[in-house]
C-alpha cells in the first residue's frame, strides 16, 4: 500500500520509495526506507499529514502516492 492509502491514526513503516526524485524529496522531510511514521491526518484531496516523533509534516498527495508502506 502507499502512504496516500494509509488510514488516519495508522502507524506504518516505509518499505520503498519509487524513484530518485521522490526519494530526495522524502529525505528532506526525514523520511527514508525503514522509517516508522504515523498517518496523523488526511485532508480530502489534499496533503497527508504524518507524525514522526514530535514533528508533524504535510506531504503532498502525489508524493505520498509514491511512498510504499506497510503496517508497523
Amino acid at each position: 500500500m502507499t502512504l496516500a492509502q494509509a488510514k488516519r491514526g495508522q502507524n506504518v513503516e516505509v518499505v520503498a520509495i519509487a524513484n530518485d526524485t521522490v526519494r530526495a524529496q522524502a529525505i528532506r522531510f526525514g523520511i527514508a526506507v525503514g522509517a516508522r511514521i504515523e498517518c496523523a491526518e488526511k485532508l480530502p484531496a489534499g496533503p497527508v499529514i504524518v507524525a514522526k516523533g514530535r514533528q508533524e509534516i504535510a506531504i503532498g498527495r502525489r508524493l505520498a502516492e509514491n511512498i510504499e508502506v506497510k503496517p508497523a
